[in-house]
């Protein structure tokens, strides 16, 4: 498969994009890795709160596509 500007695919990318750059979504974001132990544990909590939703460009978010994005904030 190919990579999207360094992602599994643009969908994870866009996904990525969002939750790094949207001041309200990236604390959301780091709340929840700081209030869980694990990534796993913080996707699952990102993800109650956005599960069938899309980023206001037409990516979805799926758990794979935020973990790799939650991982990225962790680095």
């Amino acid at each position: 498969m190919d990579k999207y500007n360094g992602h599994r695919s643009w969908n994870a990318w866009n996904v990525a994009l969002w939750i790094g750059n949207d001041e309200p979504l990236y604390r959301f974001a780091i709340d929840c890795i700081e209030s869980t132990k694990t990534l796993n544990a913080a996707t699952r909590k990102f993800m109650r709160y956005f599960e069938g939703e899309r980023t206001p460009d037409g990516a979805k978010y799926n758990p794979t596509c935020v973990r790799e994005a939650l991982s990225g904030l962790t680095d």
